[in-house]
């Protein structure tokens, strides 16, 4: 499809983004941005604004030659209406001039950013010959972090628990389609699990994690409020935490704030991505357990990669 401009803005659709973001350019991407010295602890926040029909969310950053923010609107009773729950778009600018250069499907962008971050920890931190995923959820999340995490190891058995039948079946055959050994299964099969990926909209824990295996990860990605857990209080005792940054979790992450409020974990015990990613995992006991809310920095290093390998010249 040729590419649309608006007052020398660039317009990139969903399916640019698909076609020019592959899951496995988007992980390298991100990998490349913390390597080359992107510190998360000076990512601009993120700003939520209550409106009467939900809430918008603003999410900024700047790096290097671009800067940048996605916007976006949260309306859950948009479910009922039949439209998505979440829409927006992604503005990026030149950040010598500050001119815009291009608009950019914000919904496609999160679709693929937000599983990327993930496979990025699971990279670092599963076992190589990890290859059975448990995903909670069964939206395009749970999709494309299944997509995400086969980027990175090779999956031999994919289980999906879902809340509608409809749904967990929907998106086994969509995963049967695509290759993977994919069946339903219950909150009992974290028990044998390998890597676990929690991509719902749960206010309360999934699954005991006092069963979960001592060389598993497991990865949280639901929800960036603090009164909302993916995971319980036995987990985080047991396992090796890491977020995207310290001070981000302790403002948006229910599942970190949760347990520190409970006395399970403290701030102490909270371990970066970015030295993750720089410096390698350092041994542990117990599960690895990765949380991410979603940070403006995020956006902006996959943005650039969609903007550069549509418009000549760029990059």
């Amino acid at each position: 499809m040729p590419l649309t401009t608006s007052s020398d803005i660039t317009v990139i659709t969903t399916d640019q983004v698909s076609d020019q973001l592959p899951l496995g350019t988007a992980i390298a991407a991100l990998e490349r941005a913390l390597h080359s010295g992107l510190d998360p602890e000076k990512s601009l926040p993120r700003s939520s604004v209550p409106l009467e029909q939900g809430s918008l969310l603003l999410m900024p950053g700047e790096h290097g030659a671009y800067a940048g923010v996605k916007v976006l609107t949260v309306a859950p009773g948009n479910s009922a209406r039949g439209l998505p729950k979440i829409q927006g778009n992604y503005l990026l600018f030149d950040a010598d001039t500050l001119r815009p250069l291009a608009l950019i499907d914000g919904v496609a962008l999160t679709a693929i950013r937000t599983p990327a971050i993930s496979a990025l920890a699971v990279h670092h931190l599963a076992p190589a010959a990890a290859a059975s995923l448990l995903v909670f959820g069964t939206g395009p999340q749970a999709l494309y972090h299944v997509r995400a995490v086969a980027a990175v190891r090779e999956l031999r058995a994919v289980t999906v628990v879902g809340r509608s039948e409809a749904s967990t079946v929907a998106l086994i055959e969509q995963l049967r389609a695509e290759g993977h050994a994919a069946r339903r299964g219950t909150a009992a099969d974290a028990a044998d699990a390998e890597l676990i990926t929690c991509c719902t909209s749960a206010r309360e824990p999934l699954f005991d994690g006092s069963l979960v295996r001592e060389d598993a990860v497991v990865v949280a990605v639901g929800s960036h409020e603090p009164h909302a857990r993916e995971v319980d209080d036995a987990l985080l005792a047991r396992s090796t935490v890491y977020v995207e940054d310290v001070e981000t979790a302790l403002r948006e992450a229910g599942d970190v704030i949760i347990g520190i409020d409970h006395g399970t974990i403290t701030r102490e015990d909270l371990h970066d991505l970015s030295t993750l990613v720089r410096n390698g995992a350092p041994s542990r006991k117990g599960p690895a357990f990765f949380k991410s809310v979603g940070m403006g920095w995020q956006d902006l290093v996959t943005a650039c990669v969609v903007y550069e390998n549509l418009v000549p010249g760029q990059g």
